[in-house]
């Protein structure tokens, strides 16, 4: 049996690792192949890859690149064909929500072959958003659907998904969390910063553990237009008056600050580090020692519920429901210092948002149930 796991992006890489990782282990007599579409220009990929996870490279790099929606998908679909009608696999695993994911989806029933979809069910309701987009379609056409939280199950029965194709198997992001925790908690801050480029050039900034903010932007909505991170900036002045701030910059987010003329603007505010984009464990450990989290990223709504490191999201809606309701994320509907400053305060008071708890099944065994499902099929 020959299953390409298909990754898209890095997040899709920490969340494919333990799936490779536990079909490797257990499944010998199973091929299992991870296939990198190149569908961002993540330079971390391999640092992950080599020097984390401890993984081979991707079996296949298709170096598709950037572009829009429409062209990144068009051209993973031609290239991933190609290379399915050539290797003819046994299943494909898709993961997450990138236009990837959905171009894999795609390839993999025009091709007869069976599809698996790891994060099924998620949904955000809201349309606008090309990840929802891909999540619905995906997950219409998957064989096999396997879910990380409770409401993916509900949206699942809700949309008549029958019984046999869903498997509630728990978090696999989790897994690799909890297999590199130690490791990040390890790092010092010191040890994080050290050799960083910062923009712009200036003296370190001393941090100490729970005592910063860490910001993670760059979805479409908060950064492709100029009024919200122009709303976003008065926020950061805010919080840097509080504690310092650590704002890693996405590419996106800093072509488009740049294009609006206000990159300049932002590094102008005291308080404030500027770092280009973390690698895993970097990132990770920032992330568990802030005081809270601001971010527009899923993946990072899971990572800090387990983490109980308070997470406010700028959106007003999420597909990961779990991280609201027992975690610990907070919505954040409006992009304003008026809504968000309340909630920092309270943080800085007592330490946290609410009540916390960890969802069912975030383990670290979900990888273990998706291989030997797959194996079983």
């Amino acid at each position: 049996m020959k299953v390409f796991n298909v990754a898209g992006a890095r997040s899709n890489f920490l969340k494919v690792a333990p799936i490779q990782r536990a079909l490797e282990l257990n499944y010998p007599e199973i091929d299992s192949r991870i296939i990198y579409t190149g569908q961002n220009e993540d330079s971390t990929i391999s640092e992950v890859f080599l020097k984390y996870l401890k993984l081979p490279k991707p079996h296949v790099n298709l170096n598709i690149g950037g572009g829009t929606s429409a062209a990144q998908t068009a051209r993973v679909m031609l290239a991933f064909e190609s290379l399915v009608q050539q290797e003819q696999p046994d299943m494909i695993v898709t993961v997450g929500d990138v236009n990837a994911t959905l171009a894999a989806a795609l390839v993999a029933k025009k091709n007869g072959v069976p599809l698996a979809h790891v994060e099924a069910g998620l949904r955000s309701f809201d349309n606008s958003m090309p990840e929802e987009i891909n999540r619905v379609l995906v997950d219409r056409i998957s064989d096999l659907l396997f879910i990380s939280e409770p409401s993916g199950l509900l949206n699942l029965t809700k949309e008549g998904v029958e019984n046999h194709k869903k498997f509630f198997v728990g978090n696999v992001m989790v897994d690799a969390l909890k297999g590199f925790i130690e490791q990040a908690r390890a790092l010092t801050l010191e040890e994080i910063l050290s050799g960083q480029s910062v923009y712009p050039a200036r003296p370190a900034i001393p941090l100490k553990e729970k005592g910063y903010f860490m910001l993670n932007i760059h979805r479409p909505a908060n950064v492709d237009h100029a009024a919200p991170l122009k709303r976003l900036i008065k926020i950061i002045r805010y919080l840097s008056t509080r504690l310092p701030v650590v704002f890693p910059l996405y590419p996106r987010t800093k072509n488009r600050l740049s294009s609006f003329g206000l990159l300049q603007e932002l590094s102008a505010v005291d308080n404030l580090l500027l770092l280009p984009p973390q690698g895993y464990l970097h990132f990770l450990s920032l992330m568990d020692k802030a005081k809270a989290v601001i971010t527009d990223s899923g993946s990072v709504q899971e990572e800090t519920t387990f983490l109980n490191v308070p997470c406010l999201t700028l959106s007003d809606a999420t597909e990961r429901p779990i991280t609201t309701k027992i975690g610990s994320n907070l919505l954040i509907p409006e992009i304003s210092l008026e809504y968000i400053q309340p909630y920092i305060e309270t943080i800085l008071e007592c330490g946290c948002l609410k009540y916390t708890a960890t969802p069912p099944l975030w383990d670290g065994q979900a990888a273990q149930r998706i291989a030997k499902i797959i194996a079983e099929y």
